[in-house]
Protein backbone atom coordinates (compact mmCIF):
# COMPACT_ATOMS: atom_id res chain seq x y z
CA UNK A 1 0.00 0.00 0.00
CA UNK A 2 1.36 3.43 -0.98
CA UNK A 3 2.33 5.78 1.84
CA UNK A 4 0.23 8.92 2.44
CA UNK A 5 0.95 12.35 3.84
CA UNK A 6 -1.19 12.82 6.96
CA UNK A 7 0.02 16.11 8.43
CA UNK A 8 2.37 19.00 7.60
CA UNK A 9 3.68 21.30 10.30
CA UNK A 10 5.68 24.53 9.88
CA UNK A 11 7.26 26.24 12.91
CA UNK A 12 8.86 29.67 12.69
CA UNK A 13 11.79 30.21 15.05
CA UNK A 14 14.39 32.91 15.54
CA UNK A 15 18.01 33.10 16.60
CA UNK A 16 20.69 35.76 17.06
CA UNK A 17 24.02 35.99 15.23
CA UNK A 18 26.54 37.94 17.26
CA UNK A 19 28.90 40.63 15.93
CA UNK A 20 26.81 41.22 12.82
CA UNK A 21 24.86 44.22 11.60
CA UNK A 22 23.93 45.77 8.28
CA UNK A 23 25.82 48.24 6.13
CA UNK A 24 24.92 51.88 5.58
CA UNK A 25 22.16 50.90 3.16
CA UNK A 26 20.55 48.55 5.65
CA UNK A 27 20.62 45.35 3.61
CA UNK A 28 24.06 43.73 3.38
CA UNK A 29 25.17 41.77 6.44
CA UNK A 30 28.54 43.03 7.68
CA UNK A 31 30.83 42.60 10.65
CA UNK A 32 29.67 44.86 13.51
CA UNK A 33 31.37 44.08 16.84
CA UNK A 34 29.01 44.21 19.78
CA UNK A 35 25.87 44.16 17.65
CA UNK A 36 23.66 41.21 16.73
CA UNK A 37 21.21 40.31 13.99
CA UNK A 38 18.01 38.34 14.53
CA UNK A 39 17.33 35.72 11.87
CA UNK A 40 14.12 33.76 11.31
CA UNK A 41 13.76 30.36 9.69
CA UNK A 42 11.08 27.69 9.36
CA UNK A 43 11.21 24.10 10.57
CA UNK A 44 9.13 21.87 8.32
CA UNK A 45 7.87 18.36 9.07
CA UNK A 46 5.90 16.18 6.66
CA UNK A 47 4.25 13.35 8.61
CA UNK A 48 3.04 10.17 6.93
CA UNK A 49 1.08 7.07 7.81
CA UNK A 50 4.32 5.07 7.75
CA UNK A 51 5.60 6.77 10.91
CA UNK A 52 8.45 8.26 8.87
CA UNK A 53 8.69 12.06 8.80
CA UNK A 54 10.36 14.15 6.15
CA UNK A 55 12.12 17.19 7.61
CA UNK A 56 13.81 20.37 6.46
CA UNK A 57 14.80 23.57 8.26
CA UNK A 58 15.29 26.73 6.21
CA UNK A 59 13.18 28.92 3.97
CA UNK A 60 11.95 32.45 4.51
CA UNK A 61 8.68 34.28 5.11
CA UNK A 62 7.71 34.68 1.41
CA UNK A 63 8.24 30.97 0.76
CA UNK A 64 6.31 30.09 3.94
CA UNK A 65 3.42 32.19 2.66
CA UNK A 66 3.44 30.20 -0.58
CA UNK A 67 3.50 26.91 1.34
CA UNK A 68 0.36 28.13 3.10
CA UNK A 69 -1.28 28.34 -0.34
CA UNK A 70 -0.71 24.73 -1.37
CA UNK A 71 0.09 22.58 1.69
CA UNK A 72 -3.50 21.34 2.02
CA UNK A 73 -3.23 19.89 -1.49
CA UNK A 74 -0.51 17.50 -0.29
CA UNK A 75 -2.57 15.90 2.48
CA UNK A 76 -3.47 12.38 1.40
CA UNK A 77 -0.92 12.36 -1.43
CA UNK A 78 1.84 9.80 -1.84
CA UNK A 79 5.03 11.50 -0.60
CA UNK A 80 7.03 9.49 -3.13
CA UNK A 81 5.18 11.12 -6.03
CA UNK A 82 7.55 14.09 -5.97
CA UNK A 83 7.55 14.77 -9.69
CA UNK A 84 3.74 14.87 -9.91
CA UNK A 85 3.48 17.05 -6.80
CA UNK A 86 6.23 19.35 -8.13
CA UNK A 87 4.44 19.83 -11.43
CA UNK A 88 1.04 20.52 -9.89
CA UNK A 89 2.38 22.98 -7.31
CA UNK A 90 4.45 24.71 -9.99
CA UNK A 91 1.27 25.38 -11.94
CA UNK A 92 -0.63 26.47 -8.84
CA UNK A 93 2.07 29.06 -8.08
CA UNK A 94 2.38 30.27 -11.67
CA UNK A 95 1.68 33.90 -10.64
CA UNK A 96 4.49 33.88 -8.07
CA UNK A 97 8.22 33.10 -7.94
CA UNK A 98 7.52 29.51 -6.74
CA UNK A 99 10.20 29.58 -4.03
CA UNK A 100 7.73 27.90 -1.68
CA UNK A 101 8.24 24.62 -3.53
CA UNK A 102 11.83 24.32 -2.31
CA UNK A 103 11.47 23.50 1.41
CA UNK A 104 8.57 21.12 0.76
CA UNK A 105 10.41 19.25 -1.97
CA UNK A 106 13.55 18.92 0.14
CA UNK A 107 11.47 17.48 3.00
CA UNK A 108 9.88 15.01 0.56
CA UNK A 109 13.35 13.90 -0.54
CA UNK A 110 14.31 13.52 3.13
CA UNK A 111 11.26 11.26 3.57
CA UNK A 112 12.21 9.23 0.49
CA UNK A 113 15.73 8.64 1.76
CA UNK A 114 14.49 7.53 5.15
CA UNK A 115 11.79 5.36 3.53
CA UNK A 116 14.36 3.60 1.34
CA UNK A 117 17.10 3.71 4.02
CA UNK A 118 19.41 5.57 1.66
CA UNK A 119 21.11 8.96 1.50
CA UNK A 120 19.53 11.37 -0.97
CA UNK A 121 22.66 11.44 -3.12
CA UNK A 122 22.36 7.67 -3.52
CA UNK A 123 18.79 8.06 -4.78
CA UNK A 124 19.96 10.74 -7.21
CA UNK A 125 22.99 8.73 -8.31
CA UNK A 126 26.27 9.40 -6.53
CA UNK A 127 29.18 10.92 -8.44
CA UNK A 128 31.42 11.88 -5.48
CA UNK A 129 31.17 12.04 -1.70
CA UNK A 130 33.79 14.76 -1.00
CA UNK A 131 34.28 18.02 -2.87
CA UNK A 132 36.28 21.23 -2.53
CA UNK A 133 34.83 24.35 -0.91
CA UNK A 134 35.48 28.01 -1.51
CA UNK A 135 35.53 30.69 1.17
CA UNK A 136 32.74 33.18 0.36
CA UNK A 137 33.12 36.34 2.43
CA UNK A 138 30.74 38.71 4.11
CA UNK A 139 30.50 42.11 2.46
CA UNK A 140 33.20 44.64 3.18
CA UNK A 141 32.55 46.76 6.27
CA UNK A 142 33.69 50.00 7.88
CA UNK A 143 34.24 48.44 11.32
CA UNK A 144 37.76 47.06 11.30
CA UNK A 145 36.93 43.61 9.91
CA UNK A 146 37.06 43.49 6.11
CA UNK A 147 37.47 47.26 5.89
CA UNK A 148 40.34 47.61 3.43
CA UNK A 149 41.65 45.82 0.35
CA UNK A 150 44.56 44.62 2.50
CA UNK A 151 42.08 43.07 4.96
CA UNK A 152 40.61 40.98 2.14
CA UNK A 153 44.10 39.94 1.03
CA UNK A 154 45.08 38.92 4.58
CA UNK A 155 41.87 36.93 4.98
CA UNK A 156 42.45 35.21 1.64
CA UNK A 157 45.87 34.12 2.89
CA UNK A 158 44.26 32.83 6.12
CA UNK A 159 41.72 30.84 4.11
CA UNK A 160 44.43 29.46 1.84
CA UNK A 161 46.40 28.32 4.90
CA UNK A 162 43.27 26.62 6.27
CA UNK A 163 43.14 24.58 3.06
CA UNK A 164 40.63 26.45 0.91
CA UNK A 165 41.49 26.19 -2.78
CA UNK A 166 39.31 29.17 -3.77
CA UNK A 167 38.15 32.53 -2.38
CA UNK A 168 35.25 34.84 -3.26
CA UNK A 169 35.04 38.55 -2.54
CA UNK A 170 31.77 40.23 -1.61
CA UNK A 171 32.93 43.83 -1.68
CA UNK A 172 31.51 47.09 -0.37
CA UNK A 173 29.26 48.03 -3.26
CA UNK A 174 26.87 50.81 -2.38
CA UNK A 175 26.33 54.05 -4.21
CA UNK A 176 29.31 56.21 -3.33
CA UNK A 177 30.52 56.34 -6.91
CA UNK A 178 34.21 56.25 -7.76
CA UNK A 179 35.39 55.78 -4.16
CA UNK A 180 33.68 52.41 -3.84
CA UNK A 181 34.72 51.26 -7.31
CA UNK A 182 38.34 52.20 -6.68
CA UNK A 183 38.28 50.25 -3.42
CA UNK A 184 36.68 47.24 -5.15
CA UNK A 185 39.38 47.26 -7.80
CA UNK A 186 42.10 47.68 -5.17
CA UNK A 187 40.74 44.63 -3.31
CA UNK A 188 40.77 42.61 -6.53
CA UNK A 189 44.40 43.53 -7.10
CA UNK A 190 45.44 42.98 -3.49
CA UNK A 191 43.87 39.52 -3.32
CA UNK A 192 45.08 38.56 -6.80
CA UNK A 193 48.65 39.56 -6.06
CA UNK A 194 48.71 37.71 -2.72
CA UNK A 195 47.03 34.39 -3.56
CA UNK A 196 46.14 34.44 -7.26
CA UNK A 197 48.69 31.79 -8.14
CA UNK A 198 47.50 29.46 -5.37
CA UNK A 199 43.70 29.90 -5.38
CA UNK A 200 40.81 30.22 -7.79
CA UNK A 201 39.33 33.68 -7.22
CA UNK A 202 35.77 34.91 -7.66
CA UNK A 203 34.03 38.25 -7.24
CA UNK A 204 30.36 38.86 -6.45
CA UNK A 205 29.17 42.49 -6.25
CA UNK A 206 25.73 41.10 -5.33
CA UNK A 207 24.00 43.32 -7.92
CA UNK A 208 25.45 46.50 -6.38
CA UNK A 209 27.08 48.14 -9.42
CA UNK A 210 24.99 50.94 -10.89
CA UNK A 211 26.22 51.23 -14.49
CA UNK A 212 27.57 49.17 -17.36
CA UNK A 213 30.71 51.29 -17.11
CA UNK A 214 31.32 50.28 -13.49
CA UNK A 215 30.67 46.61 -14.27
CA UNK A 216 33.10 46.85 -17.18
CA UNK A 217 35.84 48.57 -15.15
CA UNK A 218 35.66 46.02 -12.36
CA UNK A 219 35.50 43.19 -14.88
CA UNK A 220 38.68 44.39 -16.57
CA UNK A 221 40.45 44.33 -13.20
CA UNK A 222 39.26 40.73 -12.78
CA UNK A 223 40.66 39.96 -16.25
CA UNK A 224 44.06 41.28 -15.23
CA UNK A 225 44.11 39.10 -12.13
CA UNK A 226 42.75 36.02 -13.97
CA UNK A 227 39.66 35.57 -11.78
CA UNK A 228 37.72 32.33 -12.12
CA UNK A 229 34.30 33.99 -12.35
CA UNK A 230 32.42 37.31 -12.08
CA UNK A 231 28.99 37.06 -10.49
CA UNK A 232 25.89 39.30 -10.44
CA UNK A 233 27.42 42.74 -11.04
CA UNK A 234 24.34 44.77 -12.03
CA UNK A 235 21.53 46.51 -10.18
CA UNK A 236 19.20 44.75 -12.66
CA UNK A 237 19.09 41.99 -10.04
CA UNK A 238 21.05 39.57 -12.21
CA UNK A 239 18.24 38.88 -14.68
CA UNK A 240 18.96 40.89 -17.85
CA UNK A 241 19.98 38.57 -20.67
CA UNK A 242 20.98 41.47 -22.93
CA UNK A 243 23.15 43.28 -20.35
CA UNK A 244 25.10 40.19 -19.38
CA UNK A 245 25.54 39.06 -22.97
CA UNK A 246 27.04 42.48 -23.80
CA UNK A 247 29.30 42.31 -20.74
CA UNK A 248 30.50 38.83 -21.76
CA UNK A 249 31.52 40.21 -25.14
CA UNK A 250 33.86 42.73 -23.48
CA UNK A 251 35.55 40.53 -20.86
CA UNK A 252 37.59 37.35 -20.64
CA UNK A 253 36.55 36.52 -17.04
CA UNK A 254 33.63 34.06 -17.19
CA UNK A 255 30.28 35.25 -15.85
CA UNK A 256 28.25 33.31 -13.29
CA UNK A 257 24.56 34.22 -13.53
CA UNK A 258 21.04 32.91 -12.84
CA UNK A 259 20.97 32.94 -9.01
CA UNK A 260 18.03 35.34 -9.26
CA UNK A 261 16.44 33.90 -12.39
CA UNK A 262 13.41 32.00 -11.16
CA UNK A 263 11.92 29.10 -13.09
CA UNK A 264 13.43 26.36 -15.22
CA UNK A 265 12.21 27.87 -18.48
CA UNK A 266 13.58 31.36 -17.79
CA UNK A 267 16.82 29.76 -16.65
CA UNK A 268 17.07 27.80 -19.89
CA UNK A 269 16.31 30.92 -21.92
CA UNK A 270 19.15 32.74 -20.10
CA UNK A 271 21.56 29.97 -21.08
CA UNK A 272 20.33 29.84 -24.69
CA UNK A 273 20.78 33.61 -24.98
CA UNK A 274 24.51 33.05 -24.24
CA UNK A 275 24.26 35.45 -21.29
CA UNK A 276 26.41 33.48 -18.86
CA UNK A 277 29.28 31.00 -18.71
CA UNK A 278 28.62 29.27 -15.39
CA UNK A 279 25.07 28.88 -14.03
CA UNK A 280 23.58 28.82 -10.54
CA UNK A 281 21.28 26.39 -8.75
CA UNK A 282 19.91 26.39 -5.21
CA UNK A 283 17.56 23.66 -3.93
CA UNK A 284 15.82 26.14 -1.64
CA UNK A 285 15.33 28.80 -4.33
CA UNK A 286 14.83 26.64 -7.41
CA UNK A 287 12.05 24.23 -6.57
CA UNK A 288 13.83 21.95 -4.17
CA UNK A 289 16.21 19.14 -5.03
CA UNK A 290 13.89 18.19 -7.88
CA UNK A 291 14.11 21.66 -9.43
CA UNK A 292 17.82 22.11 -8.78
CA UNK A 293 18.67 18.83 -10.49
CA UNK A 294 16.60 19.88 -13.51
CA UNK A 295 18.94 22.88 -13.78
CA UNK A 296 21.91 20.55 -13.53
CA UNK A 297 20.66 18.58 -16.55
CA UNK A 298 20.00 21.73 -18.59
CA UNK A 299 23.53 22.92 -17.84
CA UNK A 300 25.01 19.51 -18.62
CA UNK A 301 23.23 19.42 -21.97
CA UNK A 302 24.71 22.81 -22.85
CA UNK A 303 28.20 21.81 -21.73
CA UNK A 304 28.18 24.25 -18.80
CA UNK A 305 29.10 23.92 -15.14
CA UNK A 306 26.49 24.58 -12.47
CA UNK A 307 27.62 26.11 -9.19
CA UNK A 308 25.35 25.66 -6.17
CA UNK A 309 24.47 28.71 -4.12
CA UNK A 310 25.00 28.78 -0.33
CA UNK A 311 25.90 25.96 2.06
CA UNK A 312 23.58 23.32 3.46
CA UNK A 313 22.90 19.58 3.54
CA UNK A 314 20.54 19.72 0.52
CA UNK A 315 23.25 21.48 -1.50
CA UNK A 316 25.77 18.83 -0.48
CA UNK A 317 23.55 16.01 -1.72
CA UNK A 318 22.99 17.78 -5.04
CA UNK A 319 26.70 18.42 -5.52
CA UNK A 320 27.47 14.80 -4.65
CA UNK A 321 25.25 13.73 -7.56
CA UNK A 322 26.55 16.34 -10.05
CA UNK A 323 29.52 15.83 -12.34
CA UNK A 324 29.55 19.31 -13.91
CA UNK A 325 30.29 21.40 -10.83
CA UNK A 326 33.44 22.75 -9.18
CA UNK A 327 32.97 24.06 -5.65
CA UNK A 328 30.84 24.12 -2.51
CA UNK A 329 30.13 27.65 -1.27
CA UNK A 330 31.10 28.10 2.38
CA UNK A 331 29.20 31.30 3.01
CA UNK A 332 29.30 33.69 4.64
CA UNK A 333 32.73 33.68 6.29
CA UNK A 334 34.81 36.33 8.03
CA UNK A 335 37.96 36.47 10.16
CA UNK A 336 36.02 37.71 13.21
CA UNK A 337 32.34 36.81 12.74
CA UNK A 338 30.49 33.48 12.60
CA UNK A 339 28.46 32.18 9.70
CA UNK A 340 24.73 32.80 9.82
CA UNK A 341 24.10 29.03 10.01
CA UNK A 342 21.67 28.46 12.90
CA UNK A 343 22.63 26.06 15.74
CA UNK A 344 19.94 23.59 14.70
CA UNK A 345 21.93 20.40 14.25
CA UNK A 346 22.07 17.81 17.01
CA UNK A 347 24.99 16.00 15.37
CA UNK A 348 28.35 17.21 14.09
CA UNK A 349 27.13 18.81 10.87
CA UNK A 350 28.07 22.48 10.46
CA UNK A 351 29.00 25.13 7.90
CA UNK A 352 31.59 27.38 9.50
CA UNK A 353 34.95 28.68 8.30
CA UNK A 354 36.76 25.74 9.91
CA UNK A 355 34.29 23.07 8.74
CA UNK A 356 36.56 21.95 5.88
CA UNK A 357 39.14 19.19 6.14
CA UNK A 358 42.87 19.70 5.65
CA UNK A 359 42.46 19.48 1.88
CA UNK A 360 39.75 22.13 1.79
CA UNK A 361 36.96 19.61 1.19
CA UNK A 362 33.61 18.89 2.79
CA UNK A 363 31.74 15.58 2.78
CA UNK A 364 28.15 14.75 1.97
CA UNK A 365 26.17 13.47 4.98
CA UNK A 366 25.86 9.69 4.65
CA UNK A 367 22.80 8.91 6.79
CA UNK A 368 19.32 8.22 5.37
CA UNK A 369 17.61 11.19 3.73
CA UNK A 370 19.42 14.47 4.32
CA UNK A 371 21.63 12.62 6.79
CA UNK A 372 21.39 15.31 9.46
CA UNK A 373 19.62 15.29 12.81
CA UNK A 374 17.82 18.47 13.80
CA UNK A 375 17.76 19.76 17.37
CA UNK A 376 13.99 20.03 17.79
CA UNK A 377 14.32 21.10 21.42
CA UNK A 378 16.28 24.15 20.29
CA UNK A 379 13.75 24.90 17.55
CA UNK A 380 10.81 24.63 19.96
CA UNK A 381 12.58 26.72 22.61
CA UNK A 382 13.15 29.50 20.08
CA UNK A 383 9.79 29.34 18.32
CA UNK A 384 8.16 32.69 17.63
CA UNK A 385 4.63 31.36 18.07
CA UNK A 386 3.90 31.25 14.38
CA UNK A 387 2.90 27.64 13.74
CA UNK A 388 0.92 26.35 10.76
CA UNK A 389 -0.57 22.86 10.76
CA UNK A 390 -2.18 21.23 7.74
CA UNK A 391 -4.04 17.93 8.08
Amino acid sequence: MAPEITRIESIEFSYLVEDLGTDQHGFNLVYAPGESVERKLFALQIHTDTGITGEYVGGNSPSAAQINMFADYLIGKNPLDRERCWSEIKRALRKYDRMGIGPIDIALWDFAGKYHDAAIHELLGTYRERFPAYASTYHGDENGGLETPEDFAEFAVECQELGYPAFKIHGWGGSEGSRDLEREIAAVNAVGERVGEEMDLMHDPACELETFGDALKLGRALDEQDFFWYEDPYRDGGVSQHAHRKLRQKLSTPLLQSEHVRGLESFTDFVDAESTDFVRADPEYDGGITGAMKRVRVAEGHGLDVEFHAPGPAQRHCIAATRNTNYYEMALVHPDAPNTTPPIYAGDYDDQLDSIDADGHVAVPDGPGLGVEYDWDYIQDNATGSVHVYE
